[in-house]
């Protein structure tokens, strides 16, 4: 950590999931980090409600920190039809992969309800970092204005500004499932708000070979990457694994993973071929949108967390233009 950052492990952040297999190995990141987690919201996104907040709570339980509370929130978009991801990430949202059902039950606090009391319980500490498409964060801004002083820090991983989308040549998921809550999200007079999207997140990538030098027999985090990941270098035959929620939730723990440019940021939301687009121009405030990243010591950092065999990377920015 640099020295603006040294405490920010300390600070009480908040996940906000929609829990397939990257949202799953970000957790286990957060974890591995010893961030300290207030709570998880859970949202439709790469899987219905219902499996998103199962997956949660299983994941955490591997993980030891079945204490964690975790709140479902948002079954739909605000306007939009429901389009899940499980062609993707399997139709249990894991890969397949089948944990070991979690003893706790989910908390009684809805979602948005828990992230509007954790603004107004730490105001001015608390860091909200966003995995899944934004519908919980609008729902909670909506009927609570005054979270975007109250909140310290938002990150959100969402967006493809230079690249093309990794849904439709135009629209990367998160921001395509609920463009409405994307627009009120990135219009809204945040103090500190840093969109971490595919821009960056193709540049932080586990590859093949790495993944095939996972032990098979390990039942630590690194056993859960595994077989989290099977079936993306096996079914569906990928070179890569781009890590796109776990550079979100490094960037929330570590401002200078990522350097960007502050922008005005507009989203399509009309139902035609470019919903889910986003577009930027210059702006002397707004989102800080990430175009740059250390991605070398990142995924690096990520090995040596989860004890998989990389590595060390050497630092040094890559550009994403």
């Amino acid at each position: 950590m640099t020295g603006r950052n040294a405490d920010i492990n300390k600070s009480p952040l908040v996940i906000d999931v929609d829990t397939g297999i990257d949202d799953a190995v970000a957790l286990a990141l957060a974890v591995g980090k010893g961030a300290n987690i207030l709570g998880v919201t859970t949202v439709a996104g790469n899987v219905p409600i219902e499996v998103a907040t199962r997956n949660t709570l299983d994941v955490l339980s591997y993980l030891g920190r079945d204490d964690i509370p975790v709140h479902r929130g948002a079954s739909r978009p605000l306007v939009a039809e429901y389009q899940d991801a499980t062609h993707v990430h399997g139709g249990n949202g894991l890969g397949g992969v089948d944990l070991a059902k979690s003893g706790a039950d989910e908390a009684a606090l809805a979602g948005p309800a828990f992230i509007i009391q954790s603004a107004a319980k730490h105001a001015g500490d608390l860091t909200l970092v966003t995995l899944g498409p934004l519908t919980n964060l609008a729902i909670a801004l909506n009927v609570r204005p005054e979270i975007t002083y109250q909140i310290r820090r938002v990150v959100v991983m969402g967006g493809a500004f230079s690249l093309p989308g990794n849904v439709t040549p135009h629209s990367e998921f998160n921001v395509y499932v609920d463009p409405e809550a994307a627009r009120q999200v990135f219009e809204a007079d945040w103090g500190d708000i840093t969109l971490v999207g595919l821009d960056v997140t193709h540049q932080t990538v586990l590859s093949r070979e790495l993944w095939e030098r996972i032990p098979e027999m390990n039942d630590g985090p690194a056993g859960l990457v595994r077989g989290l990941m099977a079936r993306t270098f096996t079914e569906r035959a990928m070179s890569g694994f781009y890590l796109h929620d776990p550079l979100a939730v490094g960037v929330a723990l570590d401002l200078d993973l990522v350097q960007g440019t502050f922008c005005s940021v507009a989203v399509e939301s009309s139902a035609s071929a470019t919903r889910g687009e986003t577009t930027v121009a210059a702006a002397d405030r707004g989102p800080r949108v990430a175009t740059r990243v250390h991605a070398a010591a990142f995924v690096a950092e990520f090995g040596a967390v989860l004890g998989l065999p990389i590595a060390d990377a050497a630092s040094g920015f890559e550009n994403a233009e």
